[in-house]
C-alpha cells in the first residue's frame, strides 16, 4: 500500500493568540479567523468600546475572546500587561499607521509616529511574547503584518515604505534568532484593501484606477481575503515556513 504523508493541520485548538490593532480592519479579520480555527484570542487596541464590540462579535460566532486595552508603543506597559497573560503561541503584530504625504511635507512628528507604531511596537510586543514562550519552552508563530510596500515603493509613502522595509528586515533577523526555539516569524503583505476606512479614498477615480492597474487580479483586496493566510501562517500547516513574506497583493509585486 502506498503511504501518504499526513494531511496538513490548520487547527489552533488550545493555543493562545494575541492580535494587536485588533478592534477593526485587518486585525479584527485576523482575530476572527484565528478564533474560528480554535484559538483563544486576545484583542489589543487603545479603545475599550471598540474592543468590547469586536470581542462580542467573535463570541457570538462561538469563539473565545478577551479584550486588552494597551498602548503598544509603550514598552513598559507592554511588558507589564503581557507578563500577566499568555504565553501566546500565536502573535499577529498588526497595529500600524500611515500618513500619506509628499516628501517635502513630512515632519519629524510624522517620522516618529510611523516608526513608533509600525516598527518599534512590533519589536516590543515580539520581545515580550518570545520571553514568555522561551520560559515555557513552547513553540510559536509570529506574524508581522507588513505590506506590499515593504517590497516596492510608492508615491507619498516614503516613511510608510521605510517602516515596512524595516519590518521585513526585522522579521528575517528574528526568524534566524528564534528558529532553534521553534518560534517561526513571517510577514503578511497585503495590497490595498477596501474597508470602511479606505472606501472614501477609493471613491477618487484617479486613485482607484492607479491601484487597479497594478493588481494583476484586477480587484481590490477584501477583509475576507486575510483570514486564510493568517491561519496558514499561524498553524502547523506552515511548520517549515519562517523568515518569509506571504504576498497577499493580487500580483502587484510580480510585475
Amino acid at each position: 500500500m502506498t503511504l501518504l504523508p499526513p494531511l496538513p493541520h490548520f487547527r489552533l485548538d488550545g493555543r493562545q493568540a494575541l492580535v494587536t490593532g485588533a478592534s477593526r480592519g485587518i486585525g479584527l479579520a485576523a482575530a476572527a479567523a484565528l478564533a474560528g480555527a480554535g484559538a483563544e484570542v486576545t484583542l489589543v487596541a487603545r479603545s475599550e468600546p471598540d474592543l468590547e464590540s469586536a470581542c462580542d462579535a467573535i463570541r457570538a460566532r462561538g469563539g473565545l475572546c478577551h479584550a486588552l486595552v494597551l498602548d503598544v508603543t509603550d514598552p513598559a506597559a507592554v511588558d507589564a500587561a503581557l507578563a500577566a497573560r499568555g504565553p501566546f503561541q500565536v502573535l499577529v503584530n498588526n497595529a500600524g499607521m500611515n500618513r500619506p504625504l509628499a516628501l517635502a511635507e513630512l515632519s519629524p512628528d510624522d517620522l516618529d509616529a510611523i516608526f513608533d507604531l509600525n516598527v518599534k511596537a512590533a519589536f516590543y510586543v515580539s520581545q515580550a511574547v518570545t520571553r514568555a514562550l522561551t520560559a515555557a519552552g513552547l513553540p510559536g508563530s509570529i506574524i508581522n503584518v507588513s505590506s506590499q510596500m515593504g517590497h516596492v515603493g510608492g508615491p507619498r509613502r516614503t516613511m510608510y515604505c521605510a517602516s515596512k522595509h524595516a519590518l521585513e528586515g526585522m522579521t528575517k533577523a528574528l526568524a534566524w534568532e528564534l528558529g532553534r526555539q521553534a518560534i517561526r516569524v513571517n510577514t503578511l503583505c497585503p495590497t490595498f484593501l477596501e474597508t470602511d476606512m479606505t472606501r472614501a479614498m477609493f471613491a477618487e477615480p484617479a486613485f482607484r484606477s492607479w491601484v487597479l492597474e497594478r493588481i494583476a487580479l484586477g480587484r481590490l483586496g477584501q477583509l475576507e481575503d486575510v483570514g486564510g493566510a493568517i491561519v496558514f501562517l499561524a498553524s502547523d500547516a506552515s511548520s517549515l515556513v519562517t523568515g518569509s513574506a506571504l504576498m497577499l497583493d493580487g500580483g502587484w509585486t510580480a510585475a
